[in-house]
């Protein structure tokens, strides 16, 4: 059972990602208790006793998180029930993929598009989100690299530590990082 302390801290959670994201509380507060929680895998009815909340709260709030990729589901040989945890893979920078808004520039020139005959001042908001998208699909990717780098740099000085796996950084054979840390 979480302390006061660590439930406090999943409210936090909680609050900040409906806040932000718009996630439901209860997926907010359950991404701060794995966060915290020991041991790092727990049963649905265990998370619904440490959150003081119901089994159908636990699980929708799990499949959202799975469904962002911040939560996994696993199962040992001769379990019955899913163990629920961090995703490790979600350490890595999220929405960092240049493709995402290359994606996002063609969507805003098609909508662009069907304003090709208006005043300047109506076609203004798409062109600065085409703008914008085509910026960060330039950027994305360097900044991603100086963030490897500067993760690397803070392992190899002990103020980070090590992940079990060889490497979990992208290559351009696994542009996730996902080889060395599968599960």
């Amino acid at each position: 059972m979480p302390n006061d302390a660590e439930l406090l801290f999943a409210d936090h959670v909680g609050r900040f990602y409906a806040r932000q994201y718009g996630f439901p509380p209860m997926a907010g507060r359950l991404l701060g208790h794995l966060l915290v929680c020991d041991p790092p895998q727990q049963t649905i009815d265990e998370l619904a006793d440490a959150l003081l909340a119901s089994r159908s709260a636990i699980t929708g709030a799990v499949k959202l998180l799975e469904t962002y990729g911040l939560a996994r589901r696993t199962r040992t040989a001769g379990e019955r029930m899913d163990r629920v945890s961090l995703n490790p893979d979600n350490r890595q920078p999220q929405n960092f993929d240049a493709a995402l808004h290359q994606e996002h520039a063609a969507l805003f020139r098609e909508g662009l598009a069907l304003l090709a005959d208006a005043p300047p001042e109506r076609r203004a908001p798409l062109e600065e989100m085409i703008a914008l998208a085509e910026f960060l699909a330039e950027r994305l990717p360097r900044l991603v690299d100086e963030w490897y780098a500067h993760r690397d740099e803070l392992r190899a000085s002990g103020r980070l530590p090590t992940p079990g796996a060889p490497s979990d950084r992208p290559t351009p054979d696994d542009p996730h990082g996902k080889a060395a840390r599968h599960v």
